[in-house]
């Protein structure tokens, strides 16, 4: 296949499609939640299934926890 072929760029984009799909098959869907209580950041590890906090906090959660006091 020479590289002034036509084809050559349908190949390259399906190859790269089917990269995505594979990434999208394969996530583990570790996202990240906020303790509702704390309002603290944490993923749940799908290995243990347990709350892993991020030590970090979300603002917006606290603004509303702040007006509801």
């Amino acid at each position: 296949m020479e590289l002034s072929s036509s084809k050559l760029p349908v190949i390259l984009i399906l190859i790269l499609v089917g990269v995505l799909l594979l990434q999208f098959i394969t996530n583990n869907n570790d996202t990240t939640m906020i303790d509702s209580e704390t309002c603290e950041l944490y993923i749940v590890d799908s290995q243990i299934s347990a709350k892993q906090y991020l030590n970090e906090f979300d603002t917006k959660c606290l603004d509303f926890k702040n007006l509801n006091k």
